[in-house]
């Protein structure tokens, strides 16, 4: 038999291992089949045995919340009043907002140093097109801003996508840029002043009381049918819901929370002149925290989200976009800094080259974090960001009425953003070995 005669093995392509992305759903799966329950009961053992895997959720930054609470009460009885109970909603609105922006970017397992002084330009171009000079509308000029902010982020992320330097470098340089872009405009020193009252009261407005028992009503109402159809139909069709008891109990503790805030903030809180009401910026908080929240967990740019962060290579292979999605990322990122930029300038009644937008950043990046987004991606809620937010506004307002320095602020929140990222890291490590 010749050489050419011999018998040739046809060459078989070995099949590609499975992603750990693919894994990772697995054991979700795995999990999401535990809670599968016929009373509430078995839900709670469920849910416990999920916090036992790694998935605590929200649970370590609510015991915290309840914590930080306790701890300042004890210290200073003014601590849960009414009015500082409302002031430090409103003190907290910038931190929410603008860790909701950088939620986006950590989803991925990228950073945005830079949404610091990218709302600081967002308040600049709204108050300078307001000016008795230009003399444009609140709403167009609110507009513009934020889409001049939204251009910042898809200049960024394509800079990252398409050229492929870290996001770390490009918005380290976006931190240093924009703020000599609000150097240049303003001048050192310089201070932008805003007479529109429609904006100043984006922050310090209120609704009246009874505007404010309608809205909450509403908001409650909405939430309540929402999640009762969407259950019904999930369980309905056999898949993963919780029981009846549950649902009762999710909608039942919405509307006692709506109307503990109401309550709190239909007090009585000015000293001479009357003030009463739901401030308008809360309204404007759960409004980004609505939209943002159907994006990510109702839509495939979400599912898309999620993919690349637990997986990049995987979602590649699955046909995702990796470039679309990353820069569309930063641009929602910078947009929602262009909020927070608005509501921080309307709560000032300025703008000035004050503004300190590293310290904006850096307290945006410990809330999302805080509140349970993972620095490794793949992980995070727009609700994280907001009890983050919560947290940092209640350690500065804490701290302030007890008299401790800036310097006390800033090591008190790095301990409890050294502790975040413990239980993250922890929390990974378990649902690893799992």
């Amino acid at each position: 038999m010749t050489a050419t005669d011999e018998p040739r093995s046809e060459s078989v392509t070995p099949e590609p291992e499975e992603p750990t992305a693919v894994a990772a759903a697995q054991a979700e799966r795995a999990l999401a089949a535990e809670l599968v329950a016929d009373s509430l009961g078995q839900y709670m053992r469920a849910a416990f045995n999920r916090v036992r895997a790694g998935d605590s959720g929200v649970l370590p930054v609510v015991a915290g919340m309840l914590l930080i609470s306790a701890l300042f009460q004890s210290l200073n009885s003014h601590f849960l009043t009414a009015g500082n109970l409302v002031n430090l909603l409103i003190q907290g609105a910038v931190y929410m907002l603008l860790a909701m922006g950088e939620v986006f970017p950590l989803l991925l397992g990228e950073i945005d140093l830079s949404i610091g002084f990218v709302s600081g330009i967002g308040g600049i171009v709204t108050a300078e097109l307001i000016k008795q000079s230009w003399g444009w509308p609140w709403w167009a000029a609110i507009l513009v801003a934020l889409l001049i902010c939204a251009a910042i982020g898809a200049l960024q992320g394509t800079i990252i996508t398409r050229i492929g330097l870290p996001s770390f470098v490009v918005t380290l340089a976006g931190l240093l840029g924009w703020q000599g872009v609000m150097l240049l405009i303003l001048g050192n020193g310089g201070t932008l002043a805003i007479n529109d009252k429609v904006v100043n009261d984006l922050a310090s407005g209120n609704l009246t009381p009874v505007a404010s028992w309608i809205v909450m009503l509403a908001i409650v109402g909405v939430f309540g049918l929402r999640t009762w159809f969407r259950d019904a139909r999930r369980r309905s069709s056999g898949l993963v819901a919780p029981p009846v008891n549950v649902t009762l109990l999710k909608v039942t503790a919405a509307g006692i929370a709506g109307i503990a805030v109401v309550l709190i903030c239909n007090a009585n809180r000015g000293r001479i002149v009357p003030i009463k009401g739901l401030p308008w910026v809360v309204l404007i908080v759960l409004g980004v925290l609505t939209m943002w929240t159907l994006l990510l967990m109702r839509t495939k740019f979400g599912r898309y989200m999620y993919a690349i962060g637990g997986n990049p290579e995987a979602a590649r292979r699955a046909g995702v976009n990796l470039a679309l999605i990353r820069t569309v990322a930063f641009t929602l990122a910078s947009f929602t800094a262009g909020i927070a930029g608005i509501i921080y300038a309307s709560r000032l009644r300025s703008v000035s080259t004050a503004l300190d937008g590293g310290t904006l950043v850096l307290y945006a990046v410990a809330a999302a974090v805080i509140g349970g987004t993972s620095l490794f991606g793949g992980r995070g809620k727009a609700l994280h960001a907001v009890l983050g937010g919560l947290v940092i506004a209640a350690i500065d307002n804490g701290m302030g009425l007890q008299g401790y320095s800036g310097a006390a602020q800033h090591v008190v929140t790095a301990l409890v953003l050294l502790a975040a990222v413990t239980i993250d890291a922890l929390a990974q490590r378990g649902r690893a070995a799992r």
